[in-house]
């Protein structure tokens, strides 16, 4: 059973009672009435799940939006089915047919990719289930995610009943590109000699085991020198955010390894070079990396692809970039429903900043920003 109380600090956060069942799955379907297992566009859920609903009994059917049944699932089944469980699907992405049997002893061999959340889903699985997973493919032996998930297993294990989870590096990049936009002043370029705004992000995870911790590196990195930044070492979901900040410095800057992102909420890197050039910024894209120069930013309207990070990362944009509309806000309820909110709220609690409804040109505040 779970239980969810309110948090009384943050109501957007919770804090959650689980009483185990000590390992058993009690609901279940039939290869003639699978139980329906619906993950939107959560590649998180669809890869842990697909894992864990084997140690049920029973037929499962993972699907989500049309957005993903287009990425990866191929390497996470391979290695279920390496262990001996039964996967049913026309091309090794949802929608597909799981056919949970319980713990089967065994050894299996998954790929990282294309994705860590698939090593990540079987080693959270593997002591219930006797497995040995054998992580192979970019970066396996140090890949950051891999290594926060073994690190999260050893010390829940550790901890007993109480679990602290650290707060959310890769929200809070957004909320520390802007207390990184140094404005740099260069009086011959307008747009570049603002004040650098005064914005602490409280409790940042010092000593964290989330790669996108490392934002408060190389953001301060981007105001110096030209700059590489890999999506493989440097940082996970938060470059995204140092890519559209990218504009505002003097030099331009080389993001690479982009490769995971194009198979993520949306197609990444062909998202953020369409909506930055719609702004006006130099960006070139070569194979899997993204040049950015320094550039002129205008207001234009931004397309979201459904995706929370595209609309978050403009919506940061749009506190330095007049006459940014963001469609579709609403999809960053995935991870950050109250996201406009902090942005709308007074200090200290937010920024203070007005967000206007793009059809009626009026402010919103309070619930109306609420993404549900």
């Amino acid at each position: 059973s779970v239980k969810i109380d309110a948090d009384p600090d943050e109501y957007c956060n919770a804090i959650i009672t689980v009483k185990g069942l000590g390992g058993e799955i009690p609901n279940a379907g039939t290869k003639e009435k699978p139980l329906e297992l619906f993950v939107g566009n959560a590649g998180t859920a669809a890869r842990f799940l697909s894992a864990f609903v084997c140690l049920g009994k029973g037929v499962y059917r993972l699907h989500g939006i049309p957005r993903m049944h287009e990425r990866p699932q191929a390497a996470l089944f391979q290695a279920l089915r390496e262990l001996g469980y039964r996967i049913d699907s026309e091309n090794d992405k949802l929608p597909a047919l799981i056919h949970g049997v319980g713990p089967l002893p065994g050894k299996c061999k998954v790929s990282i990719e294309e994705s860590s959340q698939f090593a990540s889903a079987l080693l959270l699985c593997a002591r219930a289930g006797k497995w040995q997973v054998k992580v192979v493919g970019e970066n396996a032996e140090e890949s950051p995610y891999v290594v926060l998930t073994s690190k999260l297993i050893e010390t829940f294990q550790k901890m007993g009943r109480h679990f602290q989870i650290e707060p959310d590096a890769s929200s809070g990049s957004y909320f520390y590109a802007i207390s990184q936009f140094t404005f740099y002043r260069n009086p011959e370029k307008p747009g570049f000699g603002y004040d650098r705004p005064n914005v602490i992000v409280s409790n940042w995870p010092i000593n964290s085991l989330q790669i996108d911790a490392n934002c408060v590196v190389y953001f301060n990195e981007l105001s110096s020198n030209p700059t590489s930044i890999s999506r493989m070492t440097d940082l996970g979901d938060s470059i995204m955010t140092a890519i559209v900040i990218a504009p505002f410095t003097l030099d331009s800057h080389k993001f690479t390894n982009l490769g995971r992102l194009r198979h993520q909420e949306s197609e990444r890197v062909e998202a953020l070079r369409t909506e930055l050039t719609k702004c006006g910024a130099k960006v070139i894209e070569t194979g899997d990396s993204l040049e950015v120069l320094p550039s002129e930013l205008h207001g234009a309207e931004i397309e979201t692809y459904n995706d929370h990070r595209m609309a978050m990362c403009f919506a940061i944009l749009g506190l330095k970039v007049p006459g940014i509309k963001i469609k579709n806000p609403a999809c960053v309820k995935k991870t950050f429903p109250n996201f406009f909110q902090k942005l709308a709220a007074a200090p200290p609690a937010g920024l203070g900043a007005t967000i206007l409804d793009a059809r009626t040109g009026l402010p919103l505040a309070g619930e109306q920003l609420f993404a549900d």
